[in-house]
């Protein structure tokens, strides 16, 4: 299955849940308490992270979209600093409080790298509270998805009555499942269990065909479109209504923490199913986020970046539009393959079969080609008040999508010459009537042991010639 990476900037996805604030404290131990044979933390750095439907949230919000949480907190500290992340980093939150309850707060000590300890905050008293169900039905008009993230705190009592909402609203309903009761999630669009939470309900699967058919009568059963069923070590299964299963190997190398792993695993299907994406290639791309959000200490999110180094690295896709930072690292991998590297530039403003041809010639002179882009302040220096005729914008997502392009990159000076030297091709080519000494950039390449090429483009095809034909 091809991979590739939605536009996550167009999403809106509706998260409610329980919410709850993940405290980290880290110090030192160099005693051992007179009091009690327990270490003495020295603490010397407090880290606070929004968990559960929060981590939820932020995940959906690192992959760019727009995000709207409902959750329950106390009148307390913990509840403001809660709300404060989220804020800063995007979220709309619609937190409703309630002065009785404290605002789940799970604090960690840590030291050397291991966890000593873990303090608990919290009430798991059902709350049955109408307002939470308002909430949800004004908030999913026009959302893509919704997240129902349960952690058993309560918050999510009326759980039928949201599912029915977001049915009636024909909008895909996610349900991270908790406890034995998955009778609650009657009529969802997803759950995604681990494997324990799933064998706990559905009984033990000693094969994966066993595994199959039970995730295929509980789908009967609770009238679900589909099940994802993580399962460590072993990847992930997706089981989806009339539909083969799905099973998606384990790309983790390495495995630090799998704390709030399910919770990026449920963000990503949300944002992709929210994109337009299948429920394959949403479990394939949550799949690829596991692996990456295991390797973090702590809940932790990915980014979009992120995902498609892990895709190049695995030689997998990575291609489109990048920044800089992201455009090295890949490069940086290619290198380690053996891949050649070849780069272009221009305004490529009004694309034409002449520029797809020069293209093609590029990347026939080696593995990948990269296209620097002028950005639309450069482009009206270089051209006049009148140009560019396309915005950036659609500039790159238009070469990003040719078959010979690997990368494209935008950049705002007047000529790409620190990009080149940043990035040190082993081809720089460009098009035209041009020495090779000429062309920016040229010489860093030169004296790197690069090639400089000057390629023709074909006769008759221009940007001036077909915007002064339109004109006429």
């Amino acid at each position: 299955m091809a991979i590739t990476i939605p536009d996550f900037s167009k999403t809106h996805v509706v998260v409610a849940g329980d919410v709850m604030l993940d405290r980290y404290l880290f110090g030192s131990t160099d005693q051992i308490s007179p009091e009690a044979p327990v270490p003495v933390v020295h603490v010397q750095e407090t880290d606070d992270r929004p968990g559960g439907a929060a981590n939820v949230a932020i995940n959906l919000a690192s992959l760019g979209g727009s995000t709207h949480l409902i959750g329950i907190v106390g009148e307390d500290d913990a509840g403001n600093i809660l709300q404060k992340i989220l804020v800063q980093n995007g979220i709309e939150c619609d937190f409703h409080r309630v002065i009785d309850r404290p605002t789940t707060t799970k604090t960690r000590v840590q030291s050397r790298g291991q966890q000593l300890i873990r303090l608990d905050e919290e009430s798991t008293t059902a709350i049955h509270r109408e307002e939470i169900v308002n909430a949800l039905r004004q908030s999913i008009l026009g959302a893509g998805a919704v997240v129902l993230s349960d952690y058993g705190k309560g918050t999510l009592s009326n759980i039928e009555m949201m599912i029915s909402a977001c049915r009636e609203a024909k909008v895909p309903v996610l349900i991270d499942p908790k406890g034995s009761d998955f009778d609650r999630y009657h009529g969802a669009s997803l759950i995604t269990p681990n494997q324990a939470e799933f064998e706990a309900v559905a009984g033990a699967c000693e094969s994966n065909e066993k595994l199959v058919s039970q995730a295929r009568r509980m789908i009967d059963d609770l009238d679900l479109d589909a099940i994802l069923v993580t399962r460590s070590e072993k990847g992930m299964l997706l089981v989806e209504a009339g539909m083969e299963p799905v099973f998606l190997k384990t790309q983790a190398r390495e495995v630090y923490d799998v704390t709030g792993a399910g919770d990026t695993v449920i963000a990503i299907m949300a944002g992709a199913l929210a994109s337009g994406y299948d429920m394959p290639s949403s479990a394939a791309l949550a799949n690829i986020a596991a692996s990456l959000v295991v390797r973090k200490i702590g809940v932790a999110t990915v980014t979009p970046g992120e995902i498609s180094i892990a895709l190049h690295q695995r030689g997998e896709g990575g291609r489109g539009v990048v920044g800089l930072d992201e455009l090295k690292l890949m490069v940086s991998e290619s290198r380690e393959r053996g891949e050649s590297i070849i780069m272009t530039n221009g305004c490529f403003d009004v694309l034409h079969a002449g520029h797809v041809s020069y293209l093609e010639e590029a990347k026939g002179l080696g593995d990948r080609l990269i296209i620097a882009v002028n950005d639309d302040a450069s482009v009206k220096r270089l051209k006049g008040e009148s140009r560019p005729i396309n915005s950036i914008e659609v500039r790159l997502l238009v070469l990003a999508g040719l078959a010979a392009v690997d990368w494209v990159v935008p950049f705002s000076t007047d000529t790409p010459e620190s990009l080149i030297a940043d990035i040190l091709p082993d081809v720089l080519v460009k098009g035209g009537d041009y020495k090779p000494v000429d062309i920016a950039g040229a010489r860093d390449v030169l004296n790197n042991g690069g090639e400089v090429r000057v390629l023709g483009f074909r006769d008759g095809h221009s940007s001036s010639y077909i915007i002064d034909k339109l004109q006429d």
